[in-house]
């Protein structure tokens, strides 16, 4: 029985990004597509290949990322997202695209950091239904591609994962009779 109601199958959001002004996201669950796109940040568009079957607690519906086609202003990038195991590290999503490596990686319940070649520089938290919030760290100088990006795959994936030990309070109590 579903937790809660079912997600819109098309969400829009229309963020206020301190740096880089009015960004649209939209997510679609039923396609498995997020773009995001705004005056000042290249158009982003991540899709789940057509026809696969989408796992329903993932926006974007797949962590496998030979499932997966992402775009910066039409040119093709690298996405990687790991499996979302154990660890809150596992899952982490890496792109590569113009020499470079993003990275958003859970590091609360809640949240998840961007990271650009490996340097912090901002936050994101989304539930998972479209709506998607940024903080951008003060000494960063985050460029338009990592905002762009960092809505993408907040809003694809989602953000934040409990630590490894209510994971395995979890499965104890999964395990346990009764």
């Amino acid at each position: 029985m579903p937790e809660g109601p079912e997600p819109a199958p098309v969400t829009e959001s229309v963020v206020e990004d301190d740096l880089f002004g009015v960004i649209t996201v939209r997510l679609d669950v039923r396609q498995g597509e997020v773009t995001v796109e705004g005056e000042s940040v290249p158009r982003i568009v991540l899709r789940r290949a057509a026809g696969t079957e989408a796992a329903d607690h993932i926006p974007v519906g797949t962590r496998d990322g030979a499932l997966l086609t992402l775009t910066v202003d039409g040119v093709e990038a690298a996405v990687a997202p790991a499996k979302g195991r154990l660890t809150r590290h596992s899952y982490r999503v890496d792109v590569r695209h113009a020499g470079r490596v993003r990275r958003l990686v859970p590091d609360s319940m809640a949240g998840s950091r961007l990271l650009r070649d490996e340097r912090h520089i901002g936050d994101f938290s989304s539930q998972g239904d479209g709506g998607v919030w940024a903080e951008w760290r003060q000494d960063a100088a985050p460029d338009p591609t990592d905002a762009a990006l960092g809505y993408a795959l907040a809003t694809a994936f989602g953000t934040g994962a409990d630590p490894m030990w209510v994971i395995a309070v979890q499965m104890v109590g999964d395990l346990t009779p009764g």
